[in-house]
């Protein structure tokens, strides 16, 4: 039984500047991410038999998940898996590019990038207290634009996650103050648009077997 661990950020706390500080980055990963790791390691450890190491396999049975830490395991399990994306997604401002088949499917599904920009904005503005925008891949293999509270993953609904955007105001609140629709307007220069591209070939992967 190994237990889940938090990986190192994969780069350094002050890349994403200006757009995200390197207090805010530090404090989120160190600090907010760790807790959730550490709480999901305390839910599953009475259950031995729950598949360690894997967050997918459990949020994505979570009817088979015992009832007395189901909702731990949603918040804490939630919490790795979104975080683990949101670094994973984002890079040095002003550095990437949204081409190739997501940018076609983005244009078929969405109606285009500005349309794409102007619905993930709406769902990020308007999501009540704390939670996620995401772009994600639906049941039907289409694109969708979504969002969740607390840390409700996509997962849960039977979508696949390709980008997201943390609207807790631990994200923002060091250097946006109340302003998240400022930070929700910065958050499109630092898109890793090949990583986005790479979760989307690999969310497509179960619709073309």
């Amino acid at each position: 039984m190994k237990p889940f661990e938090l990986a190192p950020l994969p780069y350094a706390y002050d890349y994403l500047e200006p757009v995200i500080d390197a207090e805010t980055m530090k404090l989120h990963h160190d600090k907010h991410h760790q807790a959730y790791v550490n709480n999901l390691n305390a839910a599953i450890a009475k259950y031995p038999d729950l598949p360690y190491g894997c967050v997918d396999c459990i949020l994505g049975d979570i009817a088979n998940v015992p009832e007395d830490i189901r909702q731990a395991v949603i918040n804490n399990g939630g919490g790795h898996k979104n975080h683990t994306m949101f670094w994973e997604i984002m890079t040095k401002p002003d550095t990437s590019k949204l081409q190739g088949p997501l940018k076609e499917a983005i244009d078929a599904d969405l109606g285009g990038y500005d349309a794409f920009v102007e619905s993930f904005s709406n769902a990020a503005a308007t999501r009540f207290g704390s939670g996620w925008a995401w772009l994600v891949v639906n049941k039907d293999g289409k694109l969708e634009v979504t969002s969740t509270a607390n840390q409700d993953n996509p997962l849960l609904e039977g979508k696949t996650a390709i980008l997201c955007l943390d609207v807790w105001e631990h994200a923002y609140y060091l250097h946006y103050q109340n302003r998240r629709p400022d930070y929700i307007k910065e958050f499109f220069r630092v898109i890793n648009w090949d990583k986005v591209s790479e979760n989307y070939e690999k969310a497509l992967k179960p619709h073309h077997q």
